[in-house]
């Protein structure tokens, strides 16, 4: 269980923080960086599920599970594998995490049209903000494979796979929550020469 009775430390003046393990890394380390970026994107959610809740219960009980599913991920990358035996186990993302995530991409994507253009962000307000977080897990994506590209700085596959079902997820749902795509808004390229 986690206690916090006080949310300042000082710890974090000098410009570093603590991972998971204890060690002491810069707060601009690419590792502080990508799980601070999973952590934006999953503020963003909370910010889309404002839209979502009674106006679409099913897509706000997927974002809610995967609310939970960015918290484990946030502890699984700021606690790398180091091969010692802690005594601990560490919280990782595991492979049923990302399976549960593509039966709901399908699910959702079930009741839409295939696309023939590709859709700007927008339609409703449930929309636009899915799609300002799928953005964002783009963004943790990127920070997170270039982490696992650096000697000694572990990534685990389930990882990598769920923040790339994620925002293949925060598409479908946006397109979703826009009448099942009836409200998107189709790309028309070389409209505004």
């Amino acid at each position: 269980m986690v206690v916090l009775n006080r949310i300042y430390t000082r710890t974090g003046d000098d410009g570093t923080t603590a991972l998971g393990t204890g060690a002491r890394r810069p707060k601009y380390d690419c590792r502080v960086a990508a799980y601070g970026t999973v952590d934006e994107t999953n503020a963003a959610i909370g910010m889309a599920r404002i839209h979502t809740g009674q106006a679409e219960p099913l897509v706000d009980q997927m974002l809610s599970r995967i609310q939970n599913d960015l918290f484990d991920l946030g502890a699984d990358l700021c606690t790398p594998e180091t091969g010692r035996d802690t005594g601990t186990p560490s919280l990782r993302i595991v492979a049923s995490q990302v399976e549960r995530i593509e039966r709901e991409i399908d699910e959702l994507n079930a009741e839409l049209k295939p696309l023939r253009s590709f859709i700007l962000p927008g339609g409703s307000a449930a929309s636009a903000a899915l799609h300002l977080a799928r953005t964002i897990s783009r963004r943790a994506e990127r920070l997170m494979v270039e982490l696992s590209s650096f000697p000694d700085e572990p990534v685990s596959e389930p990882a990598l796979h769920y923040i790339n079902r994620l925002s293949d997820f925060l598409f479908v749902a946006s397109r979703y929550v826009n009448r099942r795509g009836e409200d998107d808004v189709l790309w028309v390229p070389g409209k505004t020469r």
